[in-house]
C-alpha cells in the first residue's frame, strides 16, 4: 500500500525504508537505488555471511559435547570460529553502507530540508569515502606484513597454534578488501545522491 503524499509504502520511512517496527514481522531493509549495482551485489552476498554465525555456533556446540561429553576437543575449533566471526563483523559494515543503515546522528539530517539534506548526504558520503580510504592504506600495511617475510618472500601469518592457520593473514586481506569495497560504495552513493532530484 503506497502512501500518496510521500510516495512510499505504508510503513516506511521517509527514505522508503521500512520501519522497524511495521507489520508483525520485522522487515528486511532494501538496497536503495544509490547504492548501483555494488549495493545490490553486496545484498545479495550478505546471506552467506549471516549463515556464517550460524556455523559458527554450530562449530561452538559440536566443540562444546566434544569436549565434555567425549572428552575429545579439536585443535580447530575455536580459532575457526574466530574467523569466521571476523570477517562477517568485517563485512558488516560494508552490508550496512550499502543498504544505507548506518548510524548517524540525526538532531540536524531531520531538521533541514530536502536540498539541505541531499548536500549532507553527498557531504557524508565523501568525507566516510575518504575515511574508508585511509583505513584501506592501513590495511595495507598490515597486509604486508602479514604475507611478506622481511626478505620479500610470500608467506601467510598464522596463529603460532598448534594448528596454526593462516586465519590471521587471511582476516586481514579480507578487511583490506572490504574497505577497498567500502571507500569505492560511498563514492557511488556521493554520486548518485549528487544526481537525485529533489
Amino acid at each position: 500500500m503506497t502512501d500518496p503524499e510521500r510516495g512510499a509504502t505504508a510503513g516506511a520511512g521517509p527514505d522508503g525504508i521500512p520501519d522497524a517496527g511495521a507489520g508483525p514481522h520485522r522487515p528486511v531493509a532494501p538496497v536503495p537505488p544509490e547504492s548501483g549495482i555494488l549495493g545490490r551485489a553486496i545484498g545479495r552476498v550478505g546471506m552467506v555471511f549471516a549463515v556464517g554465525f550460524v556455523v559458527s555456533m554450530a562449530i561452538l556446540i559440536m566443540e562444546i559435547v566434544l569436549r565434555y561429553g567425549f572428552n575429545a576437543p579439536t585443535l580447530w575449533a575455536h580459532e575457526t570460529t574466530i574467523f569466521i566471526c571476523a570477517i562477517n563483523f568485517a563485512f558488516g559494515g560494508l552490508y550496512c553502507a550499502a543498504k544505507n543503515r548506518h548510524i548517524r546522528v540525526v538532531l540536524i539530517y531531520d531538521a533541514v530540508g530536502p536540498r539541505t539534506r541531499r548536500a549532507l548526504d553527498v557531504a557524508i558520503s565523501l568525507v566516510s569515502a575518504v575515511a574508508s580510504g585511509f583505513f584501506a592504506y592501513a590495511g595495507w600495511l598490515m597486509v604486508e606484513r602479514a604475507t611478506m617475510r622481511p626478505d620479500g618472500s610470500f608467506r601467510l601469518e598464522g596463529t603460532g597454534s598448534a594448528w596454526n592457520p593462516p586465519t590471521p593473514a587471511l582476516t586481514k586481506v579480507f578487511l583490506f578488501v572490504v574497505l577497498i569495497l567500502l571507500c569505492v560504495q560511498f563514492l557511488i552513493l556521493a554520486v548518485n545522491y549528487a544526481r537525485r532530484r529533489v
